[in-house]
């Protein structure tokens, strides 16, 4: 995984609330077994029409918006377990996903998968679309290490929670396995104070 320390970006505003992984990504896009390519059908009914035409009025499509952080409204991720949402949302390019809710397993497998999501209060949510709408090249800063979030026109900003041993996982880059694996000097010291 690539490493997460601290992102300044504008954002793609997502004002939805409960958007659940079917809609993220439909299930007949469920066939591939690695994480590239989804990025194209991230929010495909939402994006296109029947014919395969852009709708020019879904933000995804709008060039006034762009970035590597999505911002959505309360309960993202909710549904069904696909691990296929994080990788599409991760393979359109974004980084982060900031929400005042999300769905316990939707936040596991972004994390797996090196996708920050950031849980803010819904007045910080509601500044940051505000903002956005007054002025779409908005810029936050997101810092894991402080673990905070920063509107940078205003400068206010809103610390977040997040699992410490994630937290060091997207710092250095790891996924679960990468992490046991740069252990082995330990595991090594250990096993030899046991003889």
């Amino acid at each position: 995984m690539n490493k997460f320390v601290k992102l300044t970006s504008t954002v793609v505003p997502l004002p939805v609330e409960n958007i659940d992984t079917d809609q993220i990504i439909p299930a007949r896009f469920l066939k591939a077994t690695t994480r590239e390519g989804f990025g194209e059908n991230l929010f495909c009914d939402w994006r296109y029409d029947a014919n395969g035409n852009k709708k020019e009025d879904f933000v995804l499509n709008n060039p006034t918006y762009a970035g590597e952080i999505l911002v959505a409204g309360k309960n993202f991720g909710c549904g069904s377990s696909r691990e296929h949402a994080a990788w599409a949302i991760q393979d359109h390019g974004f980084k982060v996903v900031i929400s005042s809710f999300f769905a316990d397993i939707f936040k596991g497998n972004a994390l797996n998968n090196g996708l920050l999501p950031i849980q803010v209060s819904d007045a910080f949510l509601a500044k940051i679309f505000e903002a956005v709408a007054r002025d779409p090249k908005t810029q936050l800063t997101v810092d894991l290490q402080e673990q905070v979030v920063e509107l940078q026109t205003t400068l206010e900003n809103e610390s977040f929670e997040i699992n410490a041993y994630k937290k060091s996982c997207l710092i250095n880059g790891y996924d679960d396995i990468d992490f046991i694996l740069n252990q082995k000097e330990a595991v090594t010291n250990f096993e030899n104070n046991r003889i």
